[in-house]
């Protein structure tokens, strides 16, 4: 099969990035399935592990990267029973494995959906990593349920991928009210057409959330980075409100600046439950099945906003000097 990767990790201008190779079509074993891929998307993960997962050293085999896919079921594996050769998935797929920039992929059932049925098959790409993130933060982390409607959250980063859905799914599905930072016209905009209530400037966050009516917020999604808002999250979430964030953090939080406010803290990674094969993995499943429901009956929408056509290194080169940039709104899709 054909397959986009690298051997070692480089400045995306340079020649060998991305190579174009040729490696063996896998065979589905257990719980897996075989995926003939169609179109995938391309997150901020896969920029990271380009740059750092093979640097001062050239790999024998090269690495496939790619994380979020949708394809056409060839071959189930001899323990899989949630899906049958010629269904229509979608997936974000496990960091541990080889990715989807190939025309084939490896991928355990239990972190696969059914595809919506009315998406294209880019509008589907660009969900998965995305909705999977968004979802598992805002229900399984700050644990947002009925009990939460009409409370306020705060979306820093709303117009990237993650931002995107995470509006979308606050707004329509736990029926929040979404304040998102913006901080250009087209950002700004982006996000009000995924439904924020509020858009505010991350550069003058405290002030421009206080103008906008709101002493405090219940919650607060961190899609940014957590140590350059720190303080103002501190500042501005509830007394026993919880944030959540999913960037990571190069120092240690103070997390005793949140002691005298009750405020819960929590992490978000979505390779949790794939990594450490949990014993609700499963719920992936479920939860791309529930989005899936929810794009077919317009409750959400894609947050495509370009496609890319073909295989090929030189899409991959584009897709991640975008990506780079740190302006991408919404999502990029790679169709093949």
């Amino acid at each position: 099969m054909k397959a986009i990767g690298f051997r070692t990790s480089l400045p995306v201008e340079a020649t060998d990035s991305f190579i174009e190779f040729e490696t063996e079509k896998p065979n589905p074993k257990g719980r897996d399935l075989l995926v003939k891929v169609s179109a995938v998307s391309v997150n901020p993960v896969d920029f990271k592990i380009r740059r750092n997962s093979a640097k001062d050293t050239v790999l024998t085999e090269p690495k496939i990267i790619g994380w979020d896919a949708v394809g056409v079921v060839e071959a189930v594996g001899d323990a899989a029973s949630l899906f049958k050769v010629g269904d229509e998935v979608y997936y974000a797929g496990d960091i541990n494995r080889a990715g989807s920039n190939a025309e084939y992929q490896l991928v355990d059932e239990r972190i696969v959906g059914h595809k919506p049925k009315k998406l294209t098959k880019e509008e589907a790409a660009a969900i998965p990593l995305t909705a999977l993130t968004a979802w598992e933060i805002l229900f399984d982390r700050l644990r947002i349920g009925e009990r939460d409607k009409g409370k306020s959250v705060l979306i820093i980063g709303g117009a990237g991928g993650v931002g995107s859905i995470a509006i979308q799914l606050a707004k329509h599905v736990a029926g929040l009210t979404v304040i998102a930072t913006a901080s250009r016209p087209e950002t700004a905009s982006w996000c009000k057409t995924q439904g924020a209530d509020y858009v505010v400037n991350h550069y003058k966050l405290v002030d421009e959330v206080r103008q906008a009516g709101f002493q405090y917020v219940d919650f607060i999604l961190d899609f940014v980075d957590t140590n350059i808002y720190w303080d103002a999250m501190v500042e501005l979430i509830k007394p026993q409100g919880h944030i959540g964030s999913i960037t990571g953090s190069a120092t240690p939080l103070a997390l005793n600046k949140l002691k005298a406010k009750s405020v819960s803290f929590s992490w978000e990674l979505m390779y949790t439950r794939s990594t450490f094969q949990t014993d609700d993995m499963i719920e992936q499943h479920h939860i791309l099945n529930k989005v899936a429901d929810l794009l077919d009956r317009g409750v959400l929408k894609t947050t495509l906003k370009e496609t890319l056509k073909g295989l090929s290194v030189a899409n991959f080169k584009e897709a991640h000097q975008q990506l780079e940039s740190g302006k991408t709104i919404g999502k990029l899709v790679v169709s093949f």
